[in-house]
């Protein structure tokens, strides 16, 4: 397995930031290579992806979520493997540092030999400085969802 840690400070207080996270089905607005999220229920999600013409379809459960603190995740069907926790922490009233840590295990030499380059924490990285042009160009949060979710 491999591992990507990126963090990016957005200028948003936290329960903003939080919210938006939680809204996995507009991930295609600031995520590349990914083409839908729907959301199944309140733990499971449906992914569609296109990165470098490779199409993929997996499903994520939710393992752990506390509002305002972390959202944790692994997939449970389909061809990718990883698992990883967003975490949200307040820098002040109005900034947030959204970090990011995942473990995925890539597929084939081309993956391979991306994740190699460091091509996977570069898009990371790219994701979450979208992520942070896409939530301070709202007005808010496009919805919130505060359920708890806890492991096991």
């Amino acid at each position: 397995m491999s591992m990507v840690r990126e963090s990016i400070d957005v200028d948003v207080p936290l329960h903003t930031a939080y919210n938006q996270w939680t809204q996995f089905e507009e991930f295609p607005n600031f995520m590349d290579g990914v083409e839908e999220v729907r959301q199944l229920d309140d733990r499971h999600n449906h992914w569609k992806t296109s990165i470098a013409g490779v199409q993929r379809e997996f499903d994520t459960e939710i393992v752990d979520q506390l509002p305002d603190e972390r959202v944790s995740w692994r997939t449970v069907g389909g061809d990718v493997h990883q698992m990883g926790t967003v975490t949200f922490r307040k820098i002040d009233d109005d900034h947030t540092r959204v970090s990011l840590a995942m473990q995925f295990e890539p597929k084939g030499l081309a993956e391979s030999a991306a994740d190699t380059l460091g091509m996977v924490d570069r898009r990371v990285k790219a994701d979450l400085d979208r992520f942070k042009g896409y939530i301070e160009d709202r007005v808010g949060s496009s919805g919130a969802w505060r359920g708890r979710i806890s492991p096991g």
